[in-house]
């Protein structure tokens, strides 16, 4: 039987809280031969608690990374409950890696806009990771951020140490900021008007509520990014993750076969609105 449809038993190596209800969990496969699928960026994971169910979640971390794989977890459902129960060393089951991914050799040689909002940023995380563990091969790195409030940041360490690199360029901002908020306050797309970019050499990475992935691509439109050099991430409805069930048909496309990485122009040939 295909591996796609068979869960692989891996176990919990580190849990770490993000935000009140966000955690990021480090896994390694149990197989005895490797301690992580081979993916790429952009990929996502099948994850099953036993007894409870199955979820996709997308991997966030680097395939240049030795051992193991994260996934970033919201609790908003059953799995993600159950998931959120978790501790070092308990076990879980994992189909995968599904799905297309991030056209990381595609663009190298380029310069790259990353452009993240809230829980959205995990996938795009393993994509800067990749990037970092791969520098010399692309030219300028920007980052956005923008999160609801300081809190609801993930990655907030991480997010300090991009902040600190002298090769790539991090702006973050929060829609409400605290008393000890120092930073910039507004949305996410409150930050193109701080940049320079030439469109003519650089591909736009975005991902985040589709609320925010309409008004980035509205703004990178308006900047003179073309369809093609947008990519984002699709996440509808995807459950099987194999094509099977339907729940994440858009026409004759599947999310989470021909997916979930598309370019703007490639949504724009979709057979109904997304």
């Amino acid at each position: 039987m295909d591996k796609l449809y068979i869960p692989q038993k891996a176990r919990i190596a580190g849990v770490k809280d993000e935000t009140a209800d966000v955690k990021t969990f480090e896994l390694r496969l149990e197989d005895g031969k490797k301690r992580r699928p081979d993916f790429l960026p952009g990929q996502f994971l099948e994850v099953s608690f036993f007894g409870v169910g199955e979820a996709p979640f997308c991997i966030s971390s680097s395939p240049t990374e030795q051992e193991g794989f994260d996934i970033t977890v919201r609790s908003v459902g059953s799995v993600t409950r159950a998931l959120h129960t978790l501790e070092v060393d308990d076990a879980v089951g994992v189909r995968g890696p599904l799905g297309n991914h991030f056209p990381v050799e595609e663009v190298k040689g380029q310069d790259l806009l990353i452009i993240g909002g809230g829980i959205g940023l995990p996938p795009l995380r393993s994509l800067i990771r990749y990037v970092l563990d791969n520098r010399k091969d692309y030219e300028e790195v920007t980052i956005l951020y923008g999160a609801r409030t300081p809190a609801d940041r993930v990655y907030k360490h991480e997010l300090s140490d991009w902040e600190a690199r002298g090769d790539i360029h991090l702006l973050n901002t929060v829609d409400a900021a605290d008393s000890a908020w120092k930073g910039r306050v507004g949305v996410v797309t409150t930050l193109l008007k701080e940049i320079t970019v030439d469109t003519n050499r650089t591909t736009a990475f975005t991902c985040g509520p589709p609320i925010m992935i309409r008004f980035v691509i509205q703004e990178l439109l308006g900047m003179g990014f073309s369809p093609q050099q947008i990519v984002t991430t699709l996440e509808r409805a995807m459950k099987c993750g194999v094509g099977k069930c339907g729940h994440c048909a858009v026409g004759h496309q599947y999310i989470c076969v021909h997916g979930p990485v598309f370019t703007f122009a490639q949504i724009g040939r979709l057979a109904e609105r997304v």
